[in-house]
């Protein structure tokens, strides 16, 4: 029976990443037209991006690892944010396509670029979730607010992309933290 050898160059770059190479474009397929975004007008639609990506990564964290009371209203809300997260971060990737930007949300740029912190690693209960949720959303909010004016200057139907992620992020934050809020005046 012949023995099978293992290349080497499989184990030498077994975890490592390679650059993309893309597909290169002929000057037909690359003929374009219309409104192009800046650079200042992706960078900006990159760094929400980044976030939005980042929000329904952590979100998913916190679904698999939430414990406590109220777990399963808690869990369930997580699944709507990240299904928003999703959703947002699809429509601002397909409009920087649409204004000839390059969106990339690649895992190695979402984490180099996410102005949210870390997840803590394991359970967590729902209390906490409460505040580690209502922190991220509310840092995604202020990114998409920091960027806004720039964006709506250029382009105001970005701007209008924005203020739909503005009216979804506010409202599950101010959704989220009220399970901790008791009644003011009491």
């Amino acid at each position: 029976m012949a023995e099978t050898k293992k290349s080497d160059t499989t184990s030498t770059t077994k975890g490592r990443r390679r650059p993309s190479r893309g597909a290169g474009l002929t000057k037909e397929q690359n003929a374009e037209t219309g409104f192009r975004a800046s650079a200042e007008l992706s960078e900006n639609m990159q760094r929400v991006l980044v976030d939005l990506i980042e929000l329904s990564l952590q979100g998913k964290q916190a679904h698999w690892n939430v414990v406590g009371a109220n777990f399963r209203d808690m869990h369930l809300q997580l699944d709507e944010i990240i299904e928003a997260a999703r959703g947002y971060s699809d429509q601002v990737a397909e409009r920087m396509r649409a204004l000839h930007a390059l969106p990339d949300g690649r895992s190695d740029t979402v984490a180099e670029m996410t102005t949210l912190p870390e997840f803590p690693h394991g359970e967590v209960s729902t209390a906490e979730t409460i505040d580690l949720v209502t922190e991220r959303l509310d840092a995604v909010i202020a990114t998409v607010r920091e960027v806004h004016d720039p964006v709506d200057d250029e382009d105001p139907t970005t701007a209008d992309i924005l203020h739909g992620v503005l009216e979804g992020l506010e409202q599950f934050s101010w959704m989220v933290s009220a399970e901790k809020r008791t009644p003011t005046g009491r």
